[in-house]
């Protein structure tokens, strides 16, 4: 059974949402027949590529509040994701075009090394003091996922390398109905939307395996919108 994870790199709650997947299929009963794929989805495609700017002021803009609330909205999101055993840090990131890092992750894909590079990538975004808008950045990631370093720097340096794969995603997410981020599609029947708890998502692979029709679990998930909107 194949499960499609629609995401983007600077969506907190698709990293959320990542490990809270990988805990309902860690008790999946048939985990080992399960096939996971990464797929494309911009929440912000029309930013420019190097137009990079500080967390904390972009909510602030965003949503029209002080830089201490944005921050405080920004301490909830942490909260979440330290429950969950992930680190967050909310100060020091910045937000940018993301387009580069999934056309690396169609690249990884090619090599069997797209969860790698998404582990590191959210990683560095969330974590570590690391700007995975910064080109050298990237680069290091990809070779640190195990892949070839020419390829890396080759598929970096040419913005038209997978970026039709790119598109093409995020054409079919659109198909799909899927309006925001992360979004799971289990054997292209059931959708489950939203970083939802780990039991939901081993729920629904317990369903969709047996070919149950699945309830619709994405109400009230925390999500990030096609329009960059992240709730908090």
């Amino acid at each position: 059974m194949r499960v499609e994870i629609w995401s983007d790199i600077a969506c907190p709650w698709c990293y959320i949402g990542k490990a809270r997947f990988e805990k309902g299929l860690a008790a999946f009963a048939h985990r080992d027949g399960v096939e996971v794929v990464h797929r494309s989805f911009e929440l912000d495609p029309g930013r420019a590529e190097g137009d990079t700017a500080p967390v904390i002021d972009m909510l602030a803009e965003k949503y029209g509040r002080t830089r201490e609330e944005a921050r405080a909205m920004e301490e909830h999101v942490a909260a979440t994701a330290r429950a969950e055993g992930l680190e967050y840090r909310t100060e020091g990131r910045d937000h940018g075009s993301t387009f580069a890092i999934h056309r690396l992750l169609h690249l990884a894909k090619a090599h069997g090394r797209q969860d790698a590079l998404l582990d590191l990538a959210y990683r560095a975004n969330f974590a570590e003091e690391r700007s995975v808008f910064d080109p050298g950045v990237l680069a290091d990631l990809g070779v640190g996922a195990g892949l070839p370093e020419d390829e890396v720097r080759r598929v970096l340096a040419d913005g038209t390398a997978y970026a039709e794969d790119v598109r093409a995603d995020e054409r079919e997410a659109a198909e799909l109905g899927a309006t925001g981020v992360p979004f799971f599609v289990l054997d292209r029947r059931y959708g489950v939307s939203g970083g939802q708890p780990a039991e939901v998502f081993t729920r629904a692979l317990e369903q969709a395996w047996e070919g149950r029709e699945v309830q619709p679990a994405g109400a009230g998930a925390a999500a990030c919108d096609a329009d960059g909107t992240c709730e908090v």
